[in-house]
């Protein structure tokens, strides 16, 4: 069986989101592994899961596209930040769905596109378990560590 590995978007919209998808999509296709696109942010890890295979010929002609090829969201069960300095806990419960929606699909690893709060998703995932990727995506710029994020320019 082909190692399978997920991408998501989360949060905000910005430029070069769909570069990422195309990128991690190739990178994938190149190890002979299979990328599974997670729709709407991490609303897409809820049962049943709702995904698209994203491969080479699917992310061919996504790179001027605006947006990004399988949503984002800043809304839902997932949502972790609040406002500056603080943390909202995701619910056990949600992230023990996730956990199951990858699990079933034998995912691997979860690549995270997204800004603050995504990565404070992320960090609890990660925290419970579930290996996590963070790619870091903001229009603020407000990611520490980062000297400027794809999509502060735009």
């Amino acid at each position: 069986m082909k190692t399978r590995i997920g991408i998501l978007t989360s949060g905000g919209d910005c430029p070069g989101l769909n570069a990422v998808l195309r990128g991690a999509a190739l990178a994938a296709d190149k190890l002979g592994w299979e990328m599974l696109g997670f729709r709407d942010g991490f609303e897409g890890l809820l049962p049943p899961g709702d995904y698209t295979i994203l491969d080479r010929k699917c992310t061919e002609n996504i790179m001027a596209l605006g947006g990004t090829l399988i949503g984002t969201t800043n809304r839902g069960h997932f949502v972790a930040k609040i406002g500056a300095g603080d943390r909202a806990v995701v619910a056990a419960e949600v992230i023990e769905q996730a956990r199951k929606v990858l699990n079933e699909n034998r995912v691997e690893a979860l690549i995270i596109v997204g800004g603050d709060g995504s990565m404070t998703t992320a960090l609890q995932l990660q925290e419970a378990g579930i290996n996590c990727v963070g790619v870091p995506k903001t229009i603020d710029n407000d990611l520490e560590a980062t000297a400027m994020t794809f999509g502060f320019d735009s």
